[in-house]
Protein backbone atom coordinates (compact mmCIF):
# COMPACT_ATOMS: atom_id res chain seq x y z
CA UNK A 1 0.00 0.00 0.00
CA UNK A 2 1.45 3.55 -1.05
CA UNK A 3 1.78 5.55 1.96
CA UNK A 4 0.30 9.36 1.97
CA UNK A 5 3.35 11.74 0.88
CA UNK A 6 2.99 14.19 3.78
CA UNK A 7 5.42 16.67 1.88
CA UNK A 8 6.75 19.40 4.11
CA UNK A 9 4.33 18.93 6.56
CA UNK A 10 6.40 18.85 10.63
CA UNK A 11 4.55 16.00 12.06
CA UNK A 12 6.73 16.43 15.20
CA UNK A 13 5.15 20.68 15.29
CA UNK A 14 1.79 19.09 15.45
CA UNK A 15 2.23 16.93 18.43
CA UNK A 16 0.92 19.09 21.77
CA UNK A 17 3.52 20.39 23.83
CA UNK A 18 3.82 19.83 27.50
CA UNK A 19 2.27 22.89 28.47
CA UNK A 20 -0.45 22.39 26.35
CA UNK A 21 -1.02 19.21 27.58
CA UNK A 22 -0.94 20.50 30.93
CA UNK A 23 -3.68 23.48 30.28
CA UNK A 24 -5.91 20.85 28.65
CA UNK A 25 -6.08 18.98 32.14
CA UNK A 26 -5.83 21.70 33.90
CA UNK A 27 -9.39 22.88 32.26
CA UNK A 28 -10.54 18.90 32.85
CA UNK A 29 -9.54 19.17 36.43
CA UNK A 30 -11.39 22.70 37.23
CA UNK A 31 -14.53 21.23 35.26
CA UNK A 32 -14.78 18.39 37.02
CA UNK A 33 -14.09 20.31 40.40
CA UNK A 34 -16.93 22.80 39.46
CA UNK A 35 -19.46 19.88 38.43
CA UNK A 36 -18.58 18.45 42.29
CA UNK A 37 -18.86 21.87 43.93
CA UNK A 38 -22.01 22.05 42.15
CA UNK A 39 -23.50 19.09 43.37
CA UNK A 40 -22.92 19.69 47.01
CA UNK A 41 -25.84 21.76 47.43
CA UNK A 42 -29.29 22.14 46.75
CA UNK A 43 -32.54 24.06 47.80
CA UNK A 44 -35.61 22.73 49.02
CA UNK A 45 -38.86 24.79 48.71
CA UNK A 46 -41.15 25.92 51.05
CA UNK A 47 -43.87 23.33 50.05
CA UNK A 48 -41.38 20.56 49.38
CA UNK A 49 -39.36 17.94 51.37
CA UNK A 50 -35.88 16.43 50.43
CA UNK A 51 -35.44 12.61 50.50
CA UNK A 52 -31.80 12.29 50.33
CA UNK A 53 -30.64 8.79 48.66
CA UNK A 54 -26.77 7.58 49.06
CA UNK A 55 -26.32 4.95 46.45
CA UNK A 56 -30.22 4.42 46.03
CA UNK A 57 -30.86 3.99 49.67
CA UNK A 58 -32.94 6.39 51.69
CA UNK A 59 -30.44 7.86 54.65
CA UNK A 60 -32.40 11.02 55.71
CA UNK A 61 -34.78 13.81 54.87
CA UNK A 62 -33.87 17.97 53.83
CA UNK A 63 -35.81 20.49 54.95
CA UNK A 64 -37.05 23.22 53.19
CA UNK A 65 -34.13 25.73 52.50
CA UNK A 66 -30.38 25.55 51.75
CA UNK A 67 -28.98 21.64 51.99
CA UNK A 68 -25.53 19.78 51.38
CA UNK A 69 -24.84 16.26 50.24
CA UNK A 70 -22.52 14.39 48.56
CA UNK A 71 -22.18 15.06 44.61
CA UNK A 72 -23.87 12.87 42.03
CA UNK A 73 -23.91 9.93 41.63
CA UNK A 74 -22.70 9.36 45.60
CA UNK A 75 -26.32 11.20 47.10
CA UNK A 76 -28.89 12.23 45.01
CA UNK A 77 -32.27 13.96 46.24
CA UNK A 78 -35.71 13.71 45.70
CA UNK A 79 -38.07 16.53 46.14
CA UNK A 80 -41.70 15.89 47.22
CA UNK A 81 -44.24 18.10 47.55
CA UNK A 82 -45.86 17.74 50.96
CA UNK A 83 -47.55 21.15 51.66
CA UNK A 84 -49.10 21.11 48.24
CA UNK A 85 -52.52 19.65 47.67
CA UNK A 86 -52.84 17.58 44.46
CA UNK A 87 -55.39 16.35 42.32
CA UNK A 88 -56.72 13.32 40.21
CA UNK A 89 -59.17 13.53 38.11
CA UNK A 90 -61.88 10.58 36.35
CA UNK A 91 -63.87 10.65 33.68
CA UNK A 92 -62.48 14.00 32.44
CA UNK A 93 -59.74 16.00 32.01
CA UNK A 94 -58.75 19.82 32.80
CA UNK A 95 -56.53 21.61 29.99
CA UNK A 96 -56.90 25.33 31.58
CA UNK A 97 -58.16 25.69 34.78
CA UNK A 98 -59.15 29.62 34.97
CA UNK A 99 -62.02 31.64 34.50
CA UNK A 100 -63.12 30.18 31.95
CA UNK A 101 -62.36 26.52 32.33
CA UNK A 102 -61.63 24.43 29.36
CA UNK A 103 -61.86 20.60 29.11
CA UNK A 104 -60.62 17.82 27.18
CA UNK A 105 -62.84 16.10 24.45
CA UNK A 106 -61.32 12.67 24.83
CA UNK A 107 -63.41 10.02 25.94
CA UNK A 108 -62.31 9.31 29.38
CA UNK A 109 -65.56 7.11 29.86
CA UNK A 110 -63.65 3.50 30.82
CA UNK A 111 -62.78 5.42 33.75
CA UNK A 112 -66.64 7.06 34.42
CA UNK A 113 -69.36 4.41 33.20
CA UNK A 114 -70.30 2.52 35.97
CA UNK A 115 -73.41 -0.15 37.17
CA UNK A 116 -75.18 1.21 39.92
CA UNK A 117 -77.20 -1.83 42.67
CA UNK A 118 -80.28 -1.58 40.17
CA UNK A 119 -78.71 -2.66 37.39
CA UNK A 120 -78.63 0.93 35.80
CA UNK A 121 -75.62 2.53 34.25
CA UNK A 122 -74.62 6.02 34.95
CA UNK A 123 -71.58 8.16 34.31
CA UNK A 124 -70.00 9.34 37.26
CA UNK A 125 -66.76 11.89 36.77
CA UNK A 126 -65.35 13.24 39.73
CA UNK A 127 -62.20 14.42 41.01
CA UNK A 128 -60.33 13.46 44.71
CA UNK A 129 -57.94 15.89 46.24
CA UNK A 130 -54.80 14.82 48.73
CA UNK A 131 -51.65 15.94 50.35
CA UNK A 132 -48.16 13.47 50.50
CA UNK A 133 -48.06 12.71 54.38
CA UNK A 134 -45.61 10.99 54.42
CA UNK A 135 -42.67 10.91 51.73
CA UNK A 136 -40.91 8.11 52.65
CA UNK A 137 -44.01 5.63 52.35
CA UNK A 138 -44.92 7.67 48.93
CA UNK A 139 -41.65 6.98 47.40
CA UNK A 140 -40.44 3.42 48.61
CA UNK A 141 -43.25 1.45 49.89
CA UNK A 142 -45.50 1.10 47.07
CA UNK A 143 -44.24 1.03 43.05
CA UNK A 144 -46.14 3.43 40.96
CA UNK A 145 -47.84 5.13 44.02
CA UNK A 146 -50.04 7.68 41.70
CA UNK A 147 -51.02 4.74 39.33
CA UNK A 148 -51.96 2.60 42.74
CA UNK A 149 -53.89 5.68 44.10
CA UNK A 150 -55.97 6.57 40.97
CA UNK A 151 -56.99 2.25 40.76
CA UNK A 152 -57.71 2.96 44.34
CA UNK A 153 -60.36 5.30 43.40
CA UNK A 154 -62.11 3.66 40.96
CA UNK A 155 -62.62 0.61 43.14
CA UNK A 156 -63.94 2.87 46.15
CA UNK A 157 -66.23 4.64 43.55
CA UNK A 158 -67.35 1.37 41.76
CA UNK A 159 -68.09 -0.19 44.88
CA UNK A 160 -70.09 2.73 47.05
CA UNK A 161 -71.99 3.54 43.56
CA UNK A 162 -72.80 -0.36 42.64
CA UNK A 163 -74.75 -0.24 46.30
CA UNK A 164 -76.90 2.67 45.60
CA UNK A 165 -79.95 3.18 43.34
CA UNK A 166 -80.01 4.78 40.04
CA UNK A 167 -82.20 7.27 41.14
CA UNK A 168 -80.12 8.32 44.23
CA UNK A 169 -76.76 8.36 42.20
CA UNK A 170 -78.00 10.86 39.86
CA UNK A 171 -80.05 13.30 42.23
CA UNK A 172 -79.55 13.64 46.03
CA UNK A 173 -76.89 11.15 46.66
CA UNK A 174 -73.73 12.61 45.81
CA UNK A 175 -72.70 14.12 49.01
CA UNK A 176 -73.35 10.72 50.64
CA UNK A 177 -71.25 8.83 47.63
CA UNK A 178 -68.59 11.12 48.41
CA UNK A 179 -68.37 11.19 51.81
CA UNK A 180 -68.49 7.00 51.71
CA UNK A 181 -65.74 6.78 48.79
CA UNK A 182 -63.96 9.59 51.23
CA UNK A 183 -63.63 6.99 54.43
CA UNK A 184 -62.80 3.95 52.04
CA UNK A 185 -59.79 5.59 49.99
CA UNK A 186 -58.48 6.17 53.06
CA UNK A 187 -58.56 3.08 54.95
CA UNK A 188 -56.93 1.56 51.35
CA UNK A 189 -54.14 4.29 51.65
CA UNK A 190 -53.46 3.60 55.20
CA UNK A 191 -53.58 0.12 54.65
CA UNK A 192 -50.95 -0.26 51.33
CA UNK A 193 -48.80 2.41 53.33
CA UNK A 194 -49.06 5.07 50.63
CA UNK A 195 -48.53 7.83 53.01
CA UNK A 196 -51.23 10.01 51.50
CA UNK A 197 -54.05 11.45 53.62
CA UNK A 198 -57.78 11.60 51.15
CA UNK A 199 -58.33 15.65 51.65
CA UNK A 200 -61.85 15.89 49.71
CA UNK A 201 -63.81 13.34 46.80
CA UNK A 202 -65.49 15.78 44.60
CA UNK A 203 -68.80 14.77 42.52
CA UNK A 204 -67.96 16.48 39.35
CA UNK A 205 -70.87 15.55 37.28
CA UNK A 206 -73.08 12.51 37.35
CA UNK A 207 -74.94 11.79 33.94
CA UNK A 208 -76.81 8.73 32.72
CA UNK A 209 -75.11 7.73 29.25
CA UNK A 210 -76.21 9.24 26.05
CA UNK A 211 -77.86 7.02 24.59
CA UNK A 212 -80.58 6.62 27.30
CA UNK A 213 -80.61 10.40 28.44
CA UNK A 214 -84.19 11.61 26.17
CA UNK A 215 -85.75 8.92 28.56
CA UNK A 216 -84.31 9.76 31.73
CA UNK A 217 -85.39 13.33 31.11
CA UNK A 218 -88.65 12.00 30.51
CA UNK A 219 -88.81 10.17 33.83
CA UNK A 220 -87.77 13.02 35.81
CA UNK A 221 -89.93 14.68 34.30
CA UNK A 222 -92.65 12.84 35.04
CA UNK A 223 -91.39 12.33 38.56
CA UNK A 224 -91.02 16.39 38.74
CA UNK A 225 -94.75 16.69 37.69
CA UNK A 226 -95.85 14.06 40.14
CA UNK A 227 -93.67 15.64 43.08
CA UNK A 228 -95.51 19.26 42.30
CA UNK A 229 -99.22 17.57 42.29
CA UNK A 230 -98.09 16.02 45.82
CA UNK A 231 -96.48 19.38 47.11
CA UNK A 232 -99.63 20.96 45.69
CA UNK A 233 -102.23 18.64 47.53
CA UNK A 234 -100.13 19.10 50.70
CA UNK A 235 -100.57 22.65 50.67
CA UNK A 236 -104.80 22.43 49.97
CA UNK A 237 -104.24 20.27 52.86
CA UNK A 238 -102.76 22.17 55.22
CA UNK A 239 -104.66 24.99 53.93
CA UNK A 240 -108.40 23.69 54.22
CA UNK A 241 -108.06 21.05 57.00
CA UNK A 242 -106.58 23.36 59.52
CA UNK A 243 -109.52 26.31 59.07
CA UNK A 244 -112.35 23.39 59.21
CA UNK A 245 -110.25 22.00 62.62
CA UNK A 246 -110.73 25.33 63.82
CA UNK A 247 -114.28 26.31 62.43
CA UNK A 248 -115.25 22.66 64.28
CA UNK A 249 -113.28 23.47 67.61
CA UNK A 250 -115.19 26.79 67.71
CA UNK A 251 -118.29 25.48 67.00
CA UNK A 252 -117.61 22.94 69.78
CA UNK A 253 -116.50 25.24 72.57
CA UNK A 254 -119.66 27.85 71.68
CA UNK A 255 -122.02 24.65 72.49
CA UNK A 256 -120.23 23.85 75.56
CA UNK A 257 -120.16 27.29 76.64
CA UNK A 258 -123.59 27.68 75.96
CA UNK A 259 -124.65 24.36 77.42
CA UNK A 260 -122.68 25.35 80.46
CA UNK A 261 -124.57 29.09 80.48
CA UNK A 262 -127.94 27.12 80.08
CA UNK A 263 -127.17 24.83 83.08
CA UNK A 264 -125.95 27.64 85.26
CA UNK A 265 -128.88 29.72 84.45
CA UNK A 266 -131.42 26.65 85.31
CA UNK A 267 -129.53 26.34 88.68
CA UNK A 268 -129.56 29.82 89.46
CA UNK A 269 -133.56 29.82 88.65
CA UNK A 270 -133.89 26.57 90.61
CA UNK A 271 -132.06 28.29 93.78
CA UNK A 272 -133.90 31.46 93.33
CA UNK A 273 -137.16 29.68 93.07
CA UNK A 274 -136.09 27.30 95.88
CA UNK A 275 -135.43 30.73 98.03
CA UNK A 276 -138.88 32.36 97.01
CA UNK A 277 -140.63 29.02 98.29
CA UNK A 278 -139.00 29.22 101.56
CA UNK A 279 -139.23 32.89 102.15
CA UNK A 280 -143.35 32.41 100.83
CA UNK A 281 -143.52 29.33 103.30
CA UNK A 282 -142.36 32.14 106.34
CA UNK A 283 -144.45 34.85 104.85
CA UNK A 284 -146.91 34.05 102.19
CA UNK A 285 -148.72 37.44 102.27
CA UNK A 286 -145.98 39.41 102.25
CA UNK A 287 -144.56 37.32 99.79
CA UNK A 288 -147.80 37.56 97.57
CA UNK A 289 -147.75 40.62 97.69
CA UNK A 290 -143.96 41.64 96.78
CA UNK A 291 -144.04 39.66 93.64
CA UNK A 292 -147.47 41.19 92.53
CA UNK A 293 -145.34 44.48 92.64
CA UNK A 294 -142.02 43.07 91.15
CA UNK A 295 -144.59 42.05 88.63
CA UNK A 296 -146.06 45.08 87.94
CA UNK A 297 -143.06 46.82 88.02
CA UNK A 298 -141.82 44.68 85.18
CA UNK A 299 -145.16 45.12 83.14
CA UNK A 300 -146.01 48.74 83.71
CA UNK A 301 -143.17 50.31 81.47
CA UNK A 302 -143.81 47.82 78.44
CA UNK A 303 -147.82 49.31 78.51
CA UNK A 304 -148.15 52.56 76.18
CA UNK A 305 -151.29 53.56 77.25
CA UNK A 306 -152.36 53.33 81.14
CA UNK A 307 -155.88 54.21 82.26
CA UNK A 308 -155.44 54.51 86.41
CA UNK A 309 -159.15 54.58 87.82
CA UNK A 310 -160.06 54.63 91.81
CA UNK A 311 -161.78 51.57 92.87
CA UNK A 312 -164.62 53.22 94.20
CA UNK A 313 -165.94 55.11 91.13
CA UNK A 314 -168.91 53.27 89.31
CA UNK A 315 -167.88 55.05 86.21
CA UNK A 316 -164.64 56.13 84.22
CA UNK A 317 -166.50 58.07 81.49
CA UNK A 318 -165.93 61.72 83.12
CA UNK A 319 -162.23 60.82 83.18
CA UNK A 320 -161.77 59.96 79.11
CA UNK A 321 -160.44 62.94 76.94
CA UNK A 322 -162.75 62.24 73.54
CA UNK A 323 -161.26 65.29 71.68
CA UNK A 324 -157.80 65.34 71.40
CA UNK A 325 -157.92 61.63 69.72
CA UNK A 326 -155.25 60.19 72.44
CA UNK A 327 -156.71 58.83 75.29
CA UNK A 328 -154.41 58.90 78.26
Amino acid sequence: MEQPNLGNIDVERLKPSGNQLRSIVSIIAALFIAFIVWNLWFTVEPEELGIVLRFGKFVREAPPGLNFKLPDPVEKVIKVPVQRQLKEEFGFRTELASIQTRYSPRNFQNESLMLTGDLNVAVVEWSTQYRIRDPYRFLFKVKNPRTTFRDMNEAAMRKVVGDKAVDKVLTIGRQEIADQVKMILQEMCDQYETGIVVDQVVLQDVNPPDPVKPSFNEVNQAQQEREKMINQARSDYNRVIPRAKGQAMQTIQQAEGYATDRINRARGDAEFFDALYQAYRKAPEVTRRRMYLETMDSVYPGIKQKIIIDKDMKSILPLLSLEGGNIK
